[in-house]
């Protein structure tokens, strides 16, 4: 028998699909949250409070020094523990790349906002609009067009790196291939080859489109 066929025995394609489905969801979420927050962040970034900027600066180095692995055991694991709460993987693994996403984010508003150029900012005050409606109807509009690639191209970041979560037990795409695996391994000893192989076909096909789209944004807005 081919090994290949692993792939359609029982439910086992339906099983990667769903853990698919995982991966999306919580990367989805992340991604939602990170956005939003990471608009504030990155205004917080470029105001003119030093203590504000400083905290916000101690944020971003803390988490990109930080492995999202070590987090997700942090949050997982230390949490649970110290404080009795009790978080289930999906819902740890969404904290953790909220909490690297709003870092990464705020970093990109941050450089989008530093180049819009200053004249943009003084002809908006020129017409008398407060500080808030500076953002909103002159400075965000031409922030967003510059943040557009970049945050596609961190939605793929934060796709690939789900698969981490597997390590705290979330039933995604690679733990569902990894289960597969070890549940096949005499009847089809070279499964890992062709579940393996399927993943990174399923994982090709959501961000190879995406990172096409940033590329014409790119070009379209610059």
């Amino acid at each position: 028998m081919s090994d290949w066929t692993v792939l359609f025995e029982g439910t086992n394609f339906a099983r990667l699909l769903y853990g698919l489905w995982i991966t999306i969801r919580i990367a989805g979420i992340s991604l939602v949250l990170s956005m939003v927050l990471g608009v504030f962040m990155g205004i917080a970034m470029t105001s003119q409070n030093r203590v504000l900027r400083f905290l916000m600066r101690v944020y971003l180095e803390f988490i990109r020094i930080m492995p999202q692995l070590v987090l997700l055991f942090i949050v997982y694991f230390g949490l649970a523990r110290s404080t009795g709460i009790n978080l289930t993987g999906e819902i740890s693994a969404i904290i953790v790349f909220t909490l690297w996403g709003t870092a990464e984010m705020g970093d990109l508003v941050r450089g989008a906002l530093a180049s819009i150029p200053s004249h943009q900012y003084q002809s908006a005050a020129a017409l008398g609009l407060t500080r808030a409606q500076q953002y909103r109807y002159v400075i965000l509009p031409q922030t967003i067009r510059r943040l557009a690639p970049l945050s596609i191209n961190l939605a793929t970041r934060m796709i690939k790196t789900t698969t981490l979560v597997a390590l705290i037990g979330v039933v995604e795409a690679l733990k569902v291939g990894q289960q597969i695996i070890d549940a096949n391994r005499f009847d089809f000893p070279d499964a890992a080859l062709w579940v393996y192989g399927l993943i990174f076909i399923l994982y090709f096909l959501i961000c190879y489109p995406l990172s096409v789209a940033a590329r014409k944004l790119e070009k379209k807005w610059a």
